[in-house]
């Protein structure tokens, strides 16, 4: 989307109205196997636009701030490194049990704006649906 460069493949969270964080959390009915293959379709995808695409080349974030946008590959990979970093190596999650910081930054916490009972509600659905998981 970013790249011109559409993936082949529903993305759910991309939809208009899609709920706060649908990116980050799978659905009770989807299997451990099906999201497994999304990402190793989403590796193929990657894997190919960075095999196309020059690192100049051009790119919009359409879901950051304005002055933000417009990107290069090479800024998206830069991006990505950063959020793999970030998250799947908790760095996010120690930082908050440490200083009980949130988010990306301390003007950016990157989080979505809701209040406490959204966050309830996000956290039991996430909650539930990872109990989903440790069963099967």
């Amino acid at each position: 989307m970013v790249l011109d460069r559409p993936f082949d493949g529903a993305m759910p969270w991309a939809q208009e109205g899609a709920p706060a964080n649908a990116d980050v959390v799978a659905e009770r009915d989807e299997t451990t196997e099906r999201v497994l293959d999304f990402y190793r379709r989403a590796i193929v995808h990657a894997d190919a636009t960075i095999d196309a695409l020059a690192l100049e080349a051009p790119g919009s974030v359409p879901w950051w701030p304005p002055e933000h946008r417009q990107v290069t590959l090479h800024q998206i990979l830069g991006h990505v490194v950063d959020e793999t970093a970030r998250h799947a190596g908790h760095a996010d999650i120690v930082r908050e049990l440490i200083d009980g910081s949130v988010g990306l930054a301390p003007d950016d916490d990157n989080l979505p704006t809701t209040d406490s009972q959204w966050w309830r509600e996000h956290l039991a659905r996430v909650d539930a649906i990872a109990q989903n998981f440790r069963a099967t």
